[in-house]
């Protein structure tokens, strides 16, 4: 008995030998690459948080450098970032710091090149559309008009629709071609959520324009309010006009940060007006007054 299950035991351990002269070395090589690319990948999560650490410190001293209104030193900071550290987020949220604070002291061109960079390098495309929505408003103050459509026609994120096509509207209007600037200012009032209180500001550049979203109001009093708001405006931008490019779209945001409040009232007036029925056209008249 012993020596048949000697015999058995024997069969089996040359299967097993012929199996490993057949596969031995497949199974080797399969085995050393698993384990060479898992310890390749623990070294590239490795590298990468080491990367993004250093990157994240080097980004703390940009944000010293921008609140202290230093642009000469951000921008040394965030070309040192562009080189050491590509790839990394830190550097993309730099790249658009580093533009702000340059734009703000009045150094477009160091602003445009930033913001260039971050618009053609950044890895996500929320990045890249906010890069390219603030070199549209640089290229807008630059009466550049053209330039400026392009860099809003390669803005990819649909979550942006609602404020490229407001920034179309502030570029064609200082362009000139209003009617142009009517539609896109109403595809980004119709766009944005009616929470989001930059609607307000868009409602008033329509308003400007002579084209309300709401429609008609109610005779003669919406039409003396929206006078009112036009004449309003025009002050407003004209003293926008006089003042130095500091953010991108300086005179059209003015100009609609100035009539906002005007619109609402001129709103309230309207409806105020439509809803005096008790007095008839005497009093809805008095209302307007």
């Amino acid at each position: 008995m012993a020596t048949q299950l000697d015999l058995q035991e024997q069969e089996q351990l040359d299967e097993l030998k012929a199996f490993w002269n057949q596969h031995g070395n497949l199974i080797t090589a399969v085995l050393v690459i698993v384990v060479g690319a898992y310890l390749a990948w623990l070294g590239w999560n490795a590298w990468q948080r080491d990367q993004g650490a250093k990157a994240g410190s080097m980004y703390d001293e940009l944000d010293r450098a921008a609140q202290g209104g230093d642009a000469d030193r951000a921008g040394r900071i965030f070309a040192d970032m562009k080189e050491r550290f590509p790839r990394t987020t830190f550097t993309v949220q730099g790249g658009l710091l580093a533009a702000k604070t340059a734009a703000e002291k009045g150094q477009l061109e160091a602003a445009r090149g930033d913001l260039a960079w971050v618009a053609e390098s950044g890895a996500e495309s929320e990045y890249r559309s906010i890069a390219r929505l603030r070199m549209a408003g640089i290229l807008l103050d630059d009466k550049k008009y053209d330039e400026a459509l392009k860099q809003l026609d390669g803005i990819e994120s649909p979550e942006f629709a609602a404020l490229v096509a407001d920034r179309r509207g502030d570029v064609l209007a200082g362009a000139g071609r209003l009617e142009q600037a009517k539609a896109a200012y109403r595809a980004a009032w119709d766009a944005m959520d009616e929470k989001v209180a930059y609607r307000q500001a868009i409602e008033a550049k329509l308003n400007v324009l002579g084209a309300s979203p709401r429609g008609a109001s109610a005779g003669s009093v919406a039409a003396a309010a929206i006078a009112s708001v036009a004449t309003t405006a025009t002050t407003a931008t004209s003293a926008a006009a006089a003042l130095p490019a500091v953010t991108a779209s300086t005179a059209v945001t003015a100009s609609a940060t100035a009539t906002a409040a005007n619109t609402s009232n001129a709103a309230n007036t309207a409806q105020s007006a439509s809803a005096a029925t008790a007095g008839g056209a005497t009093s809805a008249a008095g209302t307007a007054r």
